[in-house]
């Protein structure tokens, strides 16, 4: 199992373009749809401050994709995980 958390949903199209950079990249993760496991909602409002869908969560950070950017999303996702840029 991956250390990454994705919360997302089914309808969702930034859920969609996120888990699709995640696996054209090759990184594991564990997929949590949020209508499916409502019980998960407030782990995102506590971190993200409202319901908001993608959320990641890897080793306690967080981070979302929310009005989907692929290069800012990038970026964020680089810095959650503790790469550098080449």
């Amino acid at each position: 199992m991956s250390d990454i958390k994705l919360y997302c949903t089914t309808w969702c199209p930034d859920c969609h373009a996120a888990k699709r950079v995640l696996d054209e990249k090759g990184i594991a993760y564990q997929e949590i749809d949020i209508d499916e496991h409502p019980e998960v909602v407030p782990v995102i409002v506590a971190a993200r401050g409202k319901r908001v869908v993608p959320t990641l969560e890897y080793e306690g950070s967080f981070m979302d994709g929310n009005h989907f950017q692929r290069g800012k999303f990038e970026r964020d996702l680089e810095q959650l995980l503790g790469q550098k840029s080449e």
